[in-house]
């Protein structure tokens, strides 16, 4: 599985190219898209304003449909209601007579309720004649009886629910209308579907939504030919500020690198002219102490001697860091007799096995090349102690027909491996220690492999011709060998 991962985050890496042609479109096409979904969305939401005006029309018209059938019904039974008291029943059958063959269009019919919920007229629905609905609820749970009594009571108004639609028994939307007969507590009204209105609503809608696909359409090609503009011209801007770019921050690093260098010199000698005059001098004075004590208590030497020697061993780091931070040998007998002063003195510290092997120089290098080369030795050997658990490593250092080669060996657990728990420090992907070597590399126009498994890690960096000066009796000039 980890091979696996590894291999897919290999297919996945951009190249430099791909990660600029990402820089300069990414945002564009996002801006593109959002602008796009922000004027479909935007049409939409007209489009359905629109719309819910057109249904709200439509209703209206229906419901000023049913204001004039009711009219027309009270036309007809107003002389017979007029005139009869409250308990005619001769004068309340004439009515409902009235009533019940007053029917029009295809489902549309009269119906009337008594407050108690039972039902007197209904001529298409005709079983739901004389039989108490009260409580009765459509599909969605809306009241029906119970609602139009209410309504009929307050005088008359509207209510909308579900209800079967006569001609196809299957339930619709309805809309209906309702009065009260105080006098004999009926509640009288009429209703009309409204399946014509959602249809011309859905035909409404789908032709909003075309229209709006159309505008879509429209807006992404008008924003890809934009997008493809702007990133023909600004892809040449961006290689062109990005090359100068490059070149700056080549050239910030290099004075970077030289900075440094000059500093650890300077530090160096600060803590070879400084630091160690102190500390001998304090070692001068304890061995004086002691000598004066000599005669006293036995401890107070031994507690000298002891001082003396800790004093010794601050003495002998400050020198080594001193030779760390800017090792003398380098620049007075050259890169090899450096890296073979850094390879004895790492296996006496450390105890681990050590080679080095030398080639003489045709060319000598230049200071350049030395200090990063030296400077890969020490963070290799570094790392090795650290990290690796190795115990022989062999260093080289040869010249060859393209430049110089520095080649570390090592046979601990590899970059990958673990020892103790712990993952060893510089991983090739993205430790600090490998990309300092790497770019010390690429200052140099060189280059940094980097082999590893489980029974060792080899490092090569390769310096080219370039920084290998011509022998020195060719040359005009002197210089230190390499």
């Amino acid at each position: 599985m980890p091979a696996g991962f590894a291999r897919l985050r290999r297919v996945l890496r951009l190249s430099y190219g791909q990660k600029i042609y990402l820089l300069a479109t990414l945002p564009l096409v996002v801006a593109a898209a959002a602008i796009a979904l922000l004027v479909a969305n935007q049409s939409r939401a007209l489009s359905e304003r629109e719309i819910a005006v057109l249904e709200a029309q439509l209703i209206t018209a229906k419901k000023e449909e049913l204001r004039n059938y009711i009219s027309l019904a009270r036309t007809a039974y107003t002389a017979i209601y007029g005139n009869a008291l409250p308990d005619d029943q001769k004068a309340k059958t004439a009515v409902a007579q009235i009533l019940a063959a007053m029917i029009y269009g295809q489902d549309g019919y009269f119906f009337v309720y008594d407050y108690d919920g039972t039902n007197i007229v209904a001529p298409r629905q005709t079983w739901l004649i004389n039989r108490n609905w009260a409580g009765l609820d459509d599909p969605e749970g809306t009241p029906v009886v119970d609602e139009l009594i209410r309504i009929a009571r307050q005088g008359g108004g509207y209510h909308s629910y579900i209800w079967p639609k006569p001609s196809t028994g299957e339930p619709a939307k309805m809309v209906s209308y309702v009065i009260g007969l105080q006098d004999w507590r009926w509640a009288v009204g009429t209703g009309v579907f409204l399946d014509d209105v959602l249809g011309s609503i859905a035909t409404a809608r789908a032709e909003t939504e075309a229209r709006v696909r159309r505008t879509f359409q429209w807006i992404a090609a008008i924003a890809l030919g934009a997008v493809l503009f702007v990133f023909a011209s600004g892809m040449g801007i961006t290689i062109h500020e990005r090359r100068l770019a490059d070149a700056k921050l080549k050239k910030l690093t290099q004075r970077i690198i030289d900075t440094q260098e000059e500093e650890r010199g300077r530090v160096a000698r600060e803590l070879h002219d400084s630091i160690s005059q102190i500390l001998v001098g304090v070692r001068y004075t304890l061995e004086l102490a002691r000598r004066r004590l000599g005669l006293g208590d036995a401890r107070a030497e031994e507690s000298l001697s002891t001082g003396i020697e800790r004093l010794n061993g601050a003495i002998g780091e400050v020198r080594r860091i001193s030779r760390d931070l800017r090792p003398g040998v380098l620049d007075d007998l050259g890169l090899g007799p450096a890296l073979q002063s850094l390879v004895e003195e790492f296996g006496r510290r450390t105890g681990i096995a050590t080679e080095f092997e030398t080639v003489v120089f045709r060319n000598r290098l230049d200071q350049e090349a030395k200090i990063a080369l030296y400077r890969i030795a020490q963070e290799a050997l570094t790392n090795i102690e650290k990290h690796s658990g190795a115990t022989r490593i062999r260093l080289m250092v040869r010249g060859h027909k393209q430049g110089a080669l520095l080649r570390i060996e090592d046979n601990g657990c590899g970059i990958a491996g673990r020892r103790g728990g712990a993952t060893r420090g510089d991983q090739a992907d993205g430790g600090l220690g490998l990309r300092n070597m790497a770019e010390r590399m690429e200052q140099l126009d060189g280059s940094l492999r980097v082999l590893s498994s489980a029974s060792g890690t080899v490092i090569e960096a390769q310096v080219p011709l370039t920084h290998m000066l011509p022998p020195a009796g060719k040359a005009p000039k002197t210089g230190t060998s390499a």
